[in-house]
């Protein structure tokens, strides 16, 4: 349609006087409904108590918690008694509180997440002590334990990767669950210094306890010198996809491959910062260069919609080694594109429990 001054009063008399929240779309409005008050205003992004994804603060009982008709929990895990290389990740779930303008709205997935589930941040993982890592694993199990029992979906921002193997305790108690792993490391290694309780070993420990099918586990992004412990990863009959096989099979055939091996049965994603490269990603623990950009991880975790997520995590971010903040943007980013894939997960709208 050719440009004229028609079209433009046509628009002045639409647009001129109205709010950013006025909106004709309804796919657009029913977003805009949400957010904007009838004055056309709505939260700065800057103002308030720092949550999760700017999500209800529902502070619980650890003890005794209620979780009301909560469908979501978003839990920090503020822990790295666990890593190799550099510590700090125990200050992951606080800074990745503090990012400002992630959703609410994801185009992609044309959803809302916080705003289209029952969703709370419930804050922290109570620890007896913050020394004892033994003891810290066993306290995550049993805080991520309530909320299963409740029948609610555990999202939990570490914190550093040790704590998924109590969290899998928990969420694969009942029955073993398949995971879709975005990692630079397979995480599968044996005991170091004298315990197996370490960033570099979890999904080895959830296989042997029985609670993660490694028949139905992929892992994506591996790289870097560790390739060698990662023995168990291929003779447990896990599916690896290096960073350097990404660029020749294209992100479509990365997402057709999870999609395979997950099937319909209940799943965990698990999403270490590190699988990012560190021109991306540089506050970390144990960064690897040659990983994949935000781009192609986004693209990857929205390929995943409608997989049976059953709970998920976001882990390593270390942000005292980031002075950009990139690091905690990128991880607030995933835990968003992780809580839009529950909206579409079957497990949570009762079509995959």
């Amino acid at each position: 349609m050719a440009w004229d001054s028609g079209k433009l009063d046509a628009l002045k008399a639409k647009y001129g006087d109205s709010h950013g929240g006025e909106l004709s779309d309804p796919k657009f409005r029913r977003v805009a409904d949400r957010i904007f008050s009838k004055g056309g205003t709505r939260l700065a992004p800057y103002s308030g108590i720092p949550t999760f994804l700017a999500a209800p603060y529902l502070p619980v009982d650890p003890q005794n918690p209620d979780f009301g008709d909560l469908q979501v929990a978003m839990v920090g895990v503020p822990m790295d008694l666990g890593v190799t290389n550099r510590t700090g990740s125990r200050f992951g779930p606080r800074a990745l509180r503090t990012i400002e303008r992630i959703g609410p709205y994801n185009h992609v997935l044309d959803c809302a997440p916080t705003h289209e589930l029952r969703v709370a941040d419930i804050g922290d993982v109570p620890f007896a002590s913050r020394y004892r890592l033994e003891q810290g694993h066993d306290d995550i199990e049993r805080f991520i334990n309530r909320i299963v029992y409740a029948g609610v979906v555990p999202l939990s921002v570490g914190g550093d990767h040790s704590i998924s193997h109590p969290i899998l305790k928990a969420v694969g108690k009942n029955r073993p669950v398949g995971m879709i792993h975005i990692d630079a490391h397979c995480d599968t290694g044996g005991a170091f210094d004298q315990t197996k309780f370490h960033h570099g070993g979890p999904f080895r420990n959830a296989v042997l306890d029985g609670v993660l099918d490694p028949t139905r586990t992929i892992q994506i992004g591996i790289r870097g010198s560790a390739e060698y412990l990662w023995e168990f990863t291929y003779e447990s009959g896990m599916t690896v996809i290096h960073a350097e096989e990404i660029p020749a099979m294209g992100i479509q055939a990365v997402i057709a491959r999870a999609l395979e091996i997950v099937g319909d049965g209940p799943t965990y994603l698990s999403f270490d910062i590190d699988s990012l490269d560190p021109a991306f990603a540089p506050g970390t623990g144990t960064p690897e260069v040659g990983g994949m950009t935000t781009r192609e991880v986004l693209e990857i975790l929205r390929g995943l919609k409608g997989v049976n997520l059953v709970g998920g995590d976001v882990v390593e971010v270390a942000p005292q080694y980031d002075a950009t903040t990139n690091t905690a943007h990128a991880g607030a980013q995933v835990l968003f594109e992780i809580l839009s894939l529950m909206v579409f997960s079957p497990f949570l709208t009762g079509t995959g429990r």
